[in-house]
């Protein structure tokens, strides 16, 4: 029987690898995180906030929704969905909504700090989640763009829940 810290280490190495292929990096994400968070956190950088998603990209709840959601979107790519979840998926219909009801579901893991972030990031399409939203790519990211705000996020609620870390690291350079 596999362990948890090796489903959690498979899971997490998945999720790695299924953004990559999206088109998706830690740095894309970090990106976004201290856009979010530098008027908050003096001295965040790329490292802390890749820190931050790290430790959310560990947590099961959010690697379920993650994985959840970025295989629907490769299913839809590839028409493999009934009709008309297909249709709707392929012209990402507004009032779907299920999108961002999970990706609200992995921010508010990290309570409403994380909420209103991702509210908020989900609006701007900031960095990569402009990228992600371009429908012109033939790419189908109705859960990934949400998915990948939700992450960074989360990882902004992350920073403010672990303030005393995130200071010490700030301090030691790290």
């Amino acid at each position: 029987m596999t362990s948890f810290d090796e489903q959690d280490k498979e899971y997490y190495e998945h999720i790695i690898k299924m953004l990559n292929e999206r088109g998706v990096t830690l740095p894309d994400i970090a990106e976004i995180v201290i856009f979010l968070e530098k008027k908050y956190v003096e001295g965040l950088d790329e490292e802390i906030s890749i820190h931050a998603i790290k430790k959310v990209l560990h947590k099961r709840e959010a690697q379920n929704a993650i994985m959840t959601g970025i295989e629907l979107d490769v299913l839809a790519e590839k028409g493999l969905l009934s009709s008309p979840m297909q249709r709707i998926m392929r012209t990402d219909e507004s009032t779907y909504g299920i999108d961002e009801n999970m990706a609200i579901t992995l921010a508010s893991l990290y309570g409403s700090v994380s909420v209103t972030n991702y509210g908020y990031v989900d609006k701007l399409k900031h960095g990569v989640l402009e990228k992600l939203n371009d429908k012109s790519t033939g790419k189908i990211n109705v859960f990934l763009d949400d998915l990948v705000g939700a992450i960074a996020a989360a990882a902004c609620g992350w920073l403010a829940h672990n303030e005393n870390e995130v200071e010490k690291m700030i301090s030691e350079g790290k």
